[in-house]
């Protein structure tokens, strides 16, 4: 009776990386899609390639899995499904005319590489503080595969829409510029919150399923839209992370609690902040003072 239990677990603990191969097996096809002038079954594949990677970290750590073959495997898988394949989807389906495109793809890819050293070299630094676990330090690569793979979206949606075969959504400047800027902020030091640490208040939380099933019904019927309000609200999120980050590092008494702690502490420091300028202007000072 002990043994089948035993294969059992052996198996589920099997899982995790099983996820991970699949991940890879995703990446890899969609190459196979583009090569054959169909993108959106590649940029599906990729997607597919990003919900796996989302969920083997967390299959594993559910089922005690993790081990360190599973860590290496799932950061090989990082590289080829969000830097080798949107490199070559993109490549192929929008820049194997201009002998630029060839550079700038190259160019993302090798920053996903240095990304993904980066940040594996960090997770063994017992140097950092507390809260840089909250953060990602520059773009993490499946953003980046989201923005290469918007590129794909921008076009096929004008094609929709009727416009011209040519303008700028697809020639060579605008492509050039975009996949040189994400490569670059993927390799930054600008730090990025970490999808985890995003709370959403109890009282919003009726709000924030009417979003989810906007999101479903939008991934259905603009899906190529819906690409581009994911990247630029992950844009729009910088500045915050950075604020962040930076009021975390001004105030090293809250380091030892927990992150709800932190984000509590900051929310009221903001609240407080209109307060004070609002003293400051009329020459008032705080009671005490």
């Amino acid at each position: 009776m002990i043994k089948p239990r035993v294969r059992r677990t052996e198996a589920l603990h099997l899982l995790p990386s099983a996820m991970t191969v699949l991940s890879i097996c995703a990446g890899l096809t969609s190459i196979k899609f583009a090569l054959d002038q169909k993108p959106i079954p590649a940029m599906a594949l990729i997607a597919v390639a990003a919900i796996l990677d989302a969920l083997d970290g967390r299959v594993a750590r559910i089922l005690d899995a993790q081990s360190r073959m599973g860590a290496e495997i799932d950061s090989l898988a990082d590289a080829v499904n969000f830097g080798v394949a949107p490199a070559l989807v993109v490549y192929v389906t929008l820049l194997d005319k201009w002998p630029v495109g060839w550079a700038v793809v190259l160019l993302y890819a090798v920053c996903v590489v240095l990304r993904l050293a980066r940040y594996n070299a960090q997770q063994d630094d017992g140097t950092l503080p507390p809260y840089a676990k909250e953060f990602f330090v520059g773009m993490p690569a499946p953003a980046g595969a989201v923005s290469m793979i918007g590129t794909i979206g921008l076009t096929l949606q004008a094609e929709e829409l009727g416009w011209s075969h040519h303008g700028w959504w697809n020639s060579i400047w605008f492509l050039a510029i975009w996949i040189t800027g994400t490569s670059l902020l993927m390799v930054s030091a600008i730090p990025m919150k970490k999808v985890h640490t995003f709370a959403v208040p109890p009282n919003l939380a009726v709000l924030l399923l009417a979003v989810v099933a906007l999101v479903a019904a939008a991934a259905v019927v603009v899906p190529y839209i819906l690409i581009w309000v994911i990247i630029i609200a992950y844009v729009c999120h910088i500045p915050f992370a950075v604020r962040s980050k930076r009021w975390l590092a001004q105030h090293p008494e809250v380091w030892d609690d927990k992150p709800k702690q932190w984000r509590a502490a900051q929310r009221a420091t903001r609240r407080a902040q209109p307060n004070r300028r609002s003293m400051a202007r009329l020459g008032l000072r705080k009671p005490g003072r």
